[in-house]
């Protein structure tokens, strides 16, 4: 009755059905997308990134020496970001480079060696790949609720069967999980100990899986409006050809 749209999804939160989807019939949508390629848009959203990860350790309450450097490095990878004549690898360079100041200041209440994705060689990087992939569905929801083809991207490259406009659009949001780890190994709610180790990777105790869903899922609902917002805007820009 009132245009509504269902997502349907499995307990992490996966999409699986959509009702009430009219938008997915958006060709004109899909051709601005299959048209698309250039690299401003993947150049802004890499500055937004950086921007959020900068807003994370400003919200630090005790800032050391070495995360105000951080902040000031971070402000210069931006800067860098306003070269119009950056290539795809010297885009994603910078990312890494911001990426590489950034962990380790964020995660500096913990034993940070480094992000190793999917390879789970510790509880931190393990806790990263959980909530990053809670983050992915649930943007990969929204993404569909507009009638995006999810798996043309801007910035990561097209491959069979990933969904590279997701990865895109997830990566100004990745701190929204860096913090609660953070902040839930502060407050006790994250423990090594939750953990078991089978083959040299470190797997959540699957009863204690629903207890950190559940907080992961909190922690991105807080920032629902920002997220649907971001969404919706990038949606108007991208039908009405804006830079």
């Amino acid at each position: 009755k009132f245009g509504l749209t269902l997502c349907f999804m499995t307990m992490n939160f996966k999409v699986y059905s959509i009702i009430g989807s009219e938008m997915q019939g958006n060709t004109l949508l899909h051709r601005k997308q299959y048209a698309y390629d250039e690299l401003g848009i993947g150049k802004h959203i890499i500055h937004n990134k950086i921007s959020n990860q900068r807003s994370m350790l400003s919200k630090m309450r005790s800032k050391t020496i070495d995360v105000k450097e951080a902040i000031e490095l971070l402000d210069e990878y931006r800067k860098r970001l306003d070269n119009a004549d950056l290539s795809l690898q010297e885009v994603i360079g910078i990312e890494g480079m911001a990426s590489k100041v950034y962990f380790p200041r964020i995660f500096n209440n913990t034993k940070w060696i480094g992000r190793k994705p999917r390879i789970k060689f510790d509880y931190i990087n393990s806790l990263l790949d959980i909530g990053y992939n809670i983050l992915f569905n649930f943007i990969d929801a929204i993404l569909q609720v507009f009638g995006f083809d999810v798996y043309c991207g801007v910035l990561h490259t097209c491959f069979y069967m990933r969904k590279s406009l997701v990865c895109d659009i997830m990566e100004p949001f990745r701190p929204i999980i860096d913090w609660q780890i953070r902040k839930s190994i502060n407050l006790g709610q994250f423990k090594e100990e939750d953990f078991v180790i089978i083959k040299r990777q470190y797997n959540l105790d699957y009863k204690k899986s629903a207890q950190y869903t559940r907080i992961f899922f909190e922690s991105i609902l807080n920032y629902r409006e920002e997220i649907f917002v971001y969404v919706r805007d990038y949606y108007r820009c991208f039908m009405k050809g804006k830079s």
